[in-house]
C-alpha cells in the first residue's frame, strides 16, 4: 500500500496537545503565543497518518464494544521477539520484558529503583529534558558529560570526561539516549562498547533509551548496546512503538531486563501496569504489519530533511543544521546571528508564529539552538520555514554583508 505523507489531517479539536494545547503551553512558558494560525513543531507526535494495519487492529478493538482488563497475551511478546530479531538482529528472551506505560516514566521508575537519593547520574547534554527532571526531580544528582560539538556540527563522547565521571563513587547510572536526542547522532558499536567498558568497570549501571531505535536516515546503521557486549545484564533497554508508529496515545513503552534480580526490583518499584485492548491490538498489528509503512516514512522523512537542509542553505545560510544519523529531530543553529536566545525565540514563537523547541531547555550546550520536529506533511514544514525565514531577513542580509 502507497502512503501519502502530504496529506494535511487536521488535528485540531482532537485533544491533540500540540493542535489544541494552547492554554497549557502558554501556563507552561513554553510561548506567548498561541493560536489558529500556529504551526507547531514542537514535540516528537508525527502529523502523518498511520498505517493501514493499524488502523485495522483498531478499528476490530472498537467493533469488539468492551474495553475491560486486559492480559498482555503471548502473541504481544512473540510480536516484540520478531521485530528486534528481524529488523535489528537482537534476540530478546520473553521473560526479559516488561510492559510500562510511557519512557518517561519506565525512566522515573529506574531512578527510584537502582539509586539513592543523592547518587550521582551521568546524561549528555544537550539531551531530552525529562532525562534532567528524572535525576533532580527525584533528589539524584547530574554529572554531565557533555557532548563535543566540531565546526560542523558534529557531536562527539568526551571519553576522558566520561570516564572521569564515571569513577566517581557516587555515581551509580548512566542514562544513554541512542539514537540521540536532540543531536541525531547514532553512536557507533566502538563508542557503545567503549561506554559499556567503563561502565562496566566502575560498577555503573546503564539505562538506554533506544525508543528512536527504529527512525534511522539512509545508510545509516542502528545498533542496541545490549548486542555489543558479551554480559547485558549491566544493561536496560527503553524500546517503544510511539516515536516509531505515531502511537504515543497509547502509552506503550517495553523495558529489556536480563538480570532477574534488576527486573523483579524494577517491576515492583513499577507496580501493577495492566496496557489497555488498545495498546496491545497496536503493538502486535505493528510489529507484525507495519515494515512496509515504516520504510515508507523513513524515506519521506529523508526527503523533508534534504528539504529543510536545502532550503535553509538557499534562505537562511548562517543558520547551521545537519541531517541526523536518527531520529526525525533536526538541531538548528541560529548562533551565527550574534542574536541572544530570548530574540531568537521572538522572532521563531512570536512573531513567525511557530513553535519549536528552545535549545536551552536540552542544557545550557543548547543555548542559540532550535529543535524542530520534522514529521509533519512537508508543505506544512514550508509554509512554517517561509514563515521563519521572513522574520530573519534583515539580520540574514547583514550576516552575507560581513562575510
Amino acid at each position: 500500500m502507497k502512503y501519502n505523507f502530504d496529506e494535511i489531517v487536521n488535528r485540531r479539536n482532537t485533544y491533540s496537545m500540540k493542535w489544541d494545547g494552547g492554554d497549557f503551553l502558554k501556563k507552561m512558558g513554553f510561548t506567548e503565543r498561541y493560536d489558529e494560525e500556529t504551526i507547531p513543531l514542537f514535540t516528537a507526535d508525527m502529523d502523518l497518518p498511520v498505517s493501514q494495519a493499524l488502523l485495522d487492529a483498531l478499528h476490530k478493538t472498537v467493533d469488539h464494544r468492551i474495553f475491560g482488563y486486559s492480559i498482555i497475551p503471548d502473541a504481544y511478546y512473540d510480536a516484540i521477539q520478531h521485530w528486534f530479531k528481524k529488523r535489528h538482529d537482537w534476540e530478546i528472551a520473553k521473560e526479559d520484558i516488561v510492559y510500562c506505560p510511557g519512557t518517561v516514566h519506565a525512566l522515573n521508575i529506574a531512578v527510584k529503583a537502582f539509586t539513592e537519593i543523592g547518587d550521582g547520574i551521568i546524561i549528555q547534554r544537550p539531551v531530552y529534558p525529562p532525562f534532567t527532571a528524572a535525576i533532580e526531580g527525584n533528589g539524584r544528582k547530574v554529572r554531565n558529560n557533555v557532548l563535543k560539538c566540531d565546526d560542523n556540527g558534529y557531536y562527539s563522547i568526551d571519553f576522558e570526561d566520561f570516564e572521569e565521571k564515571a569513577r566517581d563513587e557516587n555515581t551509580k547510572m548512566f542514562i544513554l539516549c541512542n539514537p540521540h536526542n536532540p543531536t541525531g547522532r547514532i553512536f557507533t558499536r566502538e563508542e557503545l562498547q567503549r561506554l559499556a567498558d567503563i561502565c562496566i568497570k566502575n560498577n555503573v549501571l546503564i539505562i538506554a533509551d533506544e525508543i528512536h531505535g527504529d527512525l534511522i536516515r539512509r545508510n545509516q546503521t542502528f545498533i542496541p548496546i545490549a548486542k555489543t557486549v558479551d554480559n547485558d545484564c549491566h544493561i536496560i533497554t527503553f524500546t517503544a512503538i510511539n516515536k516509531t508508529f505515531n502511537t504515543a496515545g497509547l502509552h506503550c513503552t517495553n523495558v529489556i531486563i536480563s538480570e532477574p534480580e534488576k527486573r523483579q526490583k524494577f517491576s515492583e518499584t513499577l507496580g501493577m501496569q495492566l496496557p489497555s485492548p488498545f495498546t496491545i491490538a497496536a503493538l502486535i498489528a505493528v510489529y507484525n504489519e507495519g515494515e512496509e509503512w515504516l520504510e515508507q516514512l523513513n524515506e519521506y522523512l529523508d526527503g523533508t530533511m534534504e528539504y529543510v537542509k536545502n532550503f535553509l542553505a538557499k534562505n537562511l545560510p548562517t543558520v547551521k543544521v545537519r541531517i541526523p544519523e536518527g531520529t526525525y529531530v533536526m538541531w538548528m543553529d541560529f548562533r551565527g546571528y550574534g542574536l541572544s536566545a530570548k530574540e531568537i525565540h521572538d522572532r521563531i514563537y512570536n512573531k513567525a508564529n511557530v513553535l519549536l523547541e528552545d535549545g536551552e531547555m536540552f542544557g545550557d550546550e543548547g543555548e542559540g539552538f532550535q529543535r524542530i520536529c520534522i514529521p509533519s506533511p512537508r508543505p506544512l514544514i514550508k509554509k512554517a520555514l517561509e514563515r521563519i525565514a521572513a522574520e530573519f531577513k534583515d539580520v540574514e542580509s547583514k550576516s552575507l554583508l560581513k562575510s
